[in-house]
This record gives C-alpha cells, sequence and structure tokens, in this order.
C-alpha cells in the first residue's frame, strides 16, 4: 500500500503529489530508524516522513531536522536557488498573516506542526556546515538532502555526511537533474567519483547516494 503525501496547507518543494509519494515510499522501503533532514523549509516533508516511522516503528524512531529559517526571501543569498516563502494562494496568506500570526518558515511553527512526534524529533536552527560536525552524523540510517543548492553549500554537505553511507545507510539529495541549479549535479558527481559511491537517480529528479 502507497503511503500518501499531504501538504498540510503549506509550502513545500515536492509540489506534485506523486514525486512526495515517492520519496516516501522509498523511504517504506528501507524503513530508517535514524532520519535526518538537511532542508526543513515548512515542515511538509518532517511530517510527512514522521507519520510514516511512526507506522513503520512506532515510538521507536527518531527525526532530526536542520534549517536556516529565514525571517524572510531577502535573507536567501542572491545566487542560491531557493522556494519563495511567500504564498501564491492569497487566502493562505490571511491565514497565516492575521488569523494564526505564524510564519510558517519559522522553527516555531514547524515544531508546531511536528508537536506529536515531540518525544521523538529535533529540530535545529542552523547552518548545516557547522551544525553537521557537531553532531554525531554517523548514527542516522537515512538522511534527505534538500537544503542549500549552490555547489559549495552541496558539496560541504556531503563531505560532512560521509560516516552516513560509510556506515551503510542512505543520502537521497532531491533536485539532481535541476537545470537551474546545476552546482547540485556538479557536487554529487564529483563525490561519487571521489569516494567510489553508487549513483542511482531515482524518479528523474532524487540521487540516491549509497556505498
Amino acid at each position: 500500500m502507497e503511503f500518501e503525501f499531504k501538504k498540510y496547507w503549506r509550502k513545500t518543494s515536492l509540489k506534485k503529489k506523486k514525486d512526495g509519494n515517492f520519496l516516501l515510499n522509498h523511504i517504506k522501503k528501507h524503513k530508517p530508524k535514524n532520519f535526518l533532514e538537511i532542508g526543513v523549509f515548512h515542515g511538509v516533508t518532517s511530517r510527512n516522513v514522521c507519520e510514516l516511522l511512526y507506522l513503520l516503528h512506532g515510538e521507536k524512531f527518531k527525526f532530526t531536522g536542520i534549517d536556516l529559517f529565514f525571517n524572510n526571501d531577502d535573507e536567501i543569498e542572491k545566487d542560491e536557488y531557493a522556494p519563495k516563502n511567500t504564498f501564491s494562494n492569497p487566502l493562505k496568506t490571511i491565514y497565516y498573516q492575521y488569523i494564526v500570526r505564524l510564519n510558517p518558515y519559522s522553527l516555531d511553527a514547524v515544531e508546531k506542526l511536528l508537536r506529536k512526534f515531540k518525544d521523538n524529533i529535533k529540530i535545529i536552527k542552523g547552518d548545516s556546515k557547522d551544525i553537521l560536525k557537531d553532531i554525531n552524523v554517523g548514527e542516522f540510517d537515512y538522511v534527505f538532502l534538500d537544503a542549500g543548492h549552490k555547489y559549495e553549500t552541496v558539496q560541504n554537505d556531503l563531505k560532512n555526511l560521509i560516516q552516513v553511507v560509510n556506515n551503510n545507510g542512505i543520502i537521497l539529495s532531491d533536485d539532481y537533474n535541476l537545470t537551474y541549479a546545476p552546482g547540485v549535479k556538479k557536487a554529487i558527481d564529483e563525490y561519487i567519483f571521489k569516494n567510489n559511491f553508487k549513483l542511482n537517480v531515482l524518479h528523474s529528479r532524487f540521487a540516491e547516494i549509497t556505498k
């Protein structure tokens, strides 16, 4: 049975439902118990993953999420690709600005979206290039990488995640074939070649990196 990806009335980089469904069923296939997401954004993927992990393992799973949690789009570097934080749907803008008075791209908002899993999650605000050096990345058996798309950013994230692959874990990177962010593909291809890892391009957008 396929697990259905839900959007929770927030923004997500997995705009097409079939993309979200593919990701979730890939996770379901591998059944990770200790999951890391780099690039949480509004927390939509995080919530979907936690729902799935709970179905698979009950309370016996861990989820860690990392994001910069910008206050507005102006804080994003000009040469960096990132989904816009503003809504195209005016009803969503009204809802978040005037009814719940909550910035959906904030640490507080994401923690509220994931509050039913508060005992299983850890959401960290900050730059992955610093955070990944301070946590035990070797404990993660599955990493979903969907953060900065600049070549240097992806290169640095992959370098800091090498222990995951060496421990027979999986890195799944989004936007491998994104034409207006070629740094993603370049960094991944070099990483695969340098470390003699395996690359499997899935669903025309995901890069699966394994030992």
